[in-house]
């Protein structure tokens, strides 16, 4: 979740350090600061708030040095103050350490280190994992790191800096991503590639249990035990102008606009028309393996288990196959159900959030085959499942995810179609289905081009304090979703139902005062929900619908409606999702909040 660079060169390290993390902002930001190593000592700043504060504290002063560390913080331990942001110092102030994760133990650690004389300054368990560098050191910065991370339980990616090493840097990964960037006589580390890709595309994923050690002639990568490790060199695929907002006010604007694209990418050289087939090498299942599979479990966290409900509507339908959806956070907590047959498929934007991971380990120990949906090439899920598909929807800046869910979705369905045509799906009906996936981006584009319509509706509504979210069969996923979109940056309290629990206990807060917005396009249960519609209307709720063309009847009943092109009902939630996160963008907009930034969220999330 925090961002993390570091930088060894002949180059002035500040710069490098505060534009990487302006990049990772969206990481972390609600405090931040940098060490470097100026040739007298260790030179330490670091601010309360967003990265801007530092920036102008460090504006005008002496900030030279070409070796250095800075972060950009989401707090856990303490609340975002000054003394409780990065980089933390040890005992003696001679060693600076920077950290993304929690140490488990850190509360045995303190007490331990106060009972022998330590005094602390913050809250942060980040804090006491300096100390203990700091109180294991004698003279050699790699092995004190070493020998303290023994001694650590939980998930960290760290990078530290020494007064009396002034040509080192030590990295090392547990659970949270760190990567180093290999450039000409230049060396660096991030916990995303973002920071800095504007100096090299060439990098090196560390794995856990891995340290890295620079200097100014190179690095080497080893284990905690001292074995040496041959890393390959990796090459980033897209540029910096994919990282960049492009014209638009926010990247979550730029981020929604950019779905007919990632869609089409995601589905790229996938798709057999003639046959009716779909080709997804990448998940490694051969026919035979395939036919084995008798039972789906999809585990994820947020908005890609959103997805992994409406992935679980087609593959039930299409593939015949019983399907589960598991919270992340709680797979691993219930002693689950994994038997032979059973696939596991571990979906994540980032590929590295700590609760997807932990619910892929528990799959891999009980024997299950997996597989990864996942948006970030060279991630760690991607790594460690037995197969998978990348997303390739490009790099999603904006907290709130938007992009990623459509491309999920996307996946999902080739996932699905891999299997229901090796089981009940003819040639037709999966070449019906091909055609039908196939327009998407276009039907996309059709709907974005008409977004003044849904920045109006947000002017006469952004004024409502609650909204409920209704949908019926696989738009109640999707109902779902827009509710959690209007939670996130607009910070109104909104709930997401399946339409017809609507009478079960939410009909009580429905006034003339709360919106309900409906997702109703023709489908299978389109008759249903017009009744829950109009439920609705007898309480004065004032009702928002996202309907197709010539629906007249819902128009009778709504407030206000607006129209999504037909689809085959199992793909509906790519479109119905597009004007509901628009409807979230422009309400976080007309209230004055912060898009990219929503309070108390970030984008990775790489603690449990």
């Amino acid at each position: 979740m925090c961002g993390i660079v570091g930088y060894v060169g002949p180059r002035q390290a500040a710069p490098i350090i505060m534009d990487g993390l302006r990049r990772l902002e969206y990481r972390g930001y609600d405090s931040s600061g940098i060490a470097l190593l100026n040739g007298h000592g260790l030179d330490v700043r670091k601010a309360a708030g967003k990265l801007s504060v530092l920036a102008d504290e460090l504006e005008g002063t002496d900030t030279s040095g070409t070796i250095g560390i800075g972060h950009t913080r989401w707090a856990t331990h303490g609340a975002p103050t000054t003394p409780n942001a990065h980089p933390h110092v040890d005992q003696s102030g001679r060693i600076a350490l920077i950290h993304n994760g929690i140490v488990e133990n850190a509360t045995a650690i303190r007490k331990a280190l106060i009972a022998r004389g330590h005094e602390f300054t913050s809250e942060t368990d980040t804090e006491v994992l300096a100390h203990l560098v700091g109180e294991l050191y004698e003279g050699n910065l790699e092995e004190a790191v070493a020998a303290a991370l023994r001694d650590v339980e939980g998930a960290y990616g760290i990078a530290v800096i020494c007064a009396e090493e002034p040509d080192t840097l030590v990295a090392a990964r547990n659970g949270s991503p760190i990567i180093l960037g290999v450039g000409e006589d230049e060396w660096f580390i991030a916990s995303d590639p973002s920071a800095i890709l504007e100096h090299t595309r060439s990098v090196v994923y560390l794995d856990n249990g891995e340290m890295a050690v620079l200097n100014r002639d190179g690095y080497r990568v080893r284990t905690l035990s001292k074995r040496h490790i041959d890393k390959p060199v990796n090459q980033i695929e897209w540029d910096l102008a994919t990282i960049e907002r492009g014209g638009f006010e926010h990247f979550m604007l730029k981020e929604i606009f950019e779905q007919p694209e990632s869609v089409e990418n995601t589905m790229r050289g996938h798709l057999l028309e003639e046959t009716g087939d779909v080709r997804v090498y990448g998940l490694k299942l051969s026919d035979e393996q395939a036919r084995r599979i008798n039972r789906i479990i999809i585990t994820a966290c947020g908005t890609s288990w959103h997805s992994a409900l409406i992935g679980k509507y087609m593959i039930e339908e299409l593939a015949r196959i019983p399907t589960e959806v598991e919270y992340a956070s709680e797979f691993r907590y219930r002693n689950p159900i994994v038997t032979e047959g059973t696939l596991v498929i571990a979906i994540s934007q980032s590929g590295e959030t700590a609760d997807t991971l932990a619910a892929l380990h528990e799959a891999k120990s009980r024997g299950a085959r997996t597989i990864g949906l996942v948006n970030v090439v060279g991630s760690t899920i991607s790594r460690e499942v037995d197969g998978g598909l990348y997303l390739r929807c490009g790099p999603e800046i904006g907290v709130a995810s938007t992009k990623a869910f459509t491309s999920q979705v996307a996946a999902l369905a080739l996932v699905t179609l891999r299997f229901a045509r090796l089981g009940p799906m003819t040639a037709a009906e999966g070449r019906r289905y091909i055609d039908a996936l196939s327009k998407l981006p276009a039907q996309i584009r059709e709907i974005l081009d008409r977004s003044a319509e849904v920045e109006v509706l947000a002017e006469r509504f952004a004024d409502a304090t609650n909204a409920l979210y209704l949908g019926r069969g696989v738009n109640f996923p999707v109902a779902l979703e827009g509710a959690l979109k209007l939670k996130e940056i607009s910070y109104v309290h909104a709930e997401g139902y399946p339409a017809a629990e609507m009478k079960h206990g939410p009909i009580a807060l429905i006034d003339e005062n709360m919106p309900v917005i409906v997702v109703a396009p023709r489908d299978a249960v389109h008759g249903k929900i017009v009744s829950n519609i109009q439920e609705v209307r007898a309480r004065g709720g004032k009702v928002i619908a996202i309907v197709n063309q010539g629906d007249d009847e819902i128009a009778r009943l709504a407030e206000a409606t607006f129209i999504v092109p037909e689809t085959l009902d199992l793909l509906t939630p790519i479109l119905t999702i597009i004007p509901l996160q628009l409807f979230s963008y422009y309400v976080a907009l007309r209230r004055g909040c912060n898009v990219d930034q929503p309070r108390n969220l970030a984008k990775s999330v790489t603690v449990e």
